[in-house]
């Protein structure tokens, strides 16, 4: 897995986020005073989230060759009392049976971004330079 590096930006949440040779933006919304440039760091999440589930779908239906046309994955957040609750509508597109949808969702959930949010999770921090 390639680094992540994440330096601030203009404005005053700003962030340049870069992945390897892709460089992205980072940002809040306007009514918590930001310039929304880019994502806030939650709506990256969701969409890790989004795209995980969208690729061990196809993934698992190309390897049974069954006539899945494309995924579309839209993913929702909430803060609830101290928790978030992510909300996430799979919309399968192709001649499917009742029986191969089913297993698709159980499949979803199992896509490695799912497993990891929740499962346990650490953070190790340190201070460099």
């Amino acid at each position: 897995m390639r680094n992540v590096t994440v330096k601030t930006a203009e404005g005053k949440f700003g962030q340049s986020i870069h992945v390897g040779s892709h460089e992205l933006k980072g940002d809040e919304l306007p009514e918590v005073g930001g310039d929304d440039r880019g994502p806030d760091p939650f709506e990256f999440v969701l969409a890790g989230l989004g795209t995980c589930t969208s690729m061990t779908i196809k993934v698992y239906a190309d390897r049974k060759a069954w006539p899945l046309a494309s995924v579309e994955v839209e993913v929702t957040g909430e803060k609830r009392d101290g928790s978030f609750l992510a909300k996430r509508s799979i919309r399968l597109v192709g001649d499917l049976t009742e029986e191969q949808r089913a297993r698709l969702l159980d499949i979803a959930n199992k896509c490695p971004v799912h497993k990891m949010l929740t499962g346990k999770i650490e953070i190790e921090s340190s201070l460099v330079g």
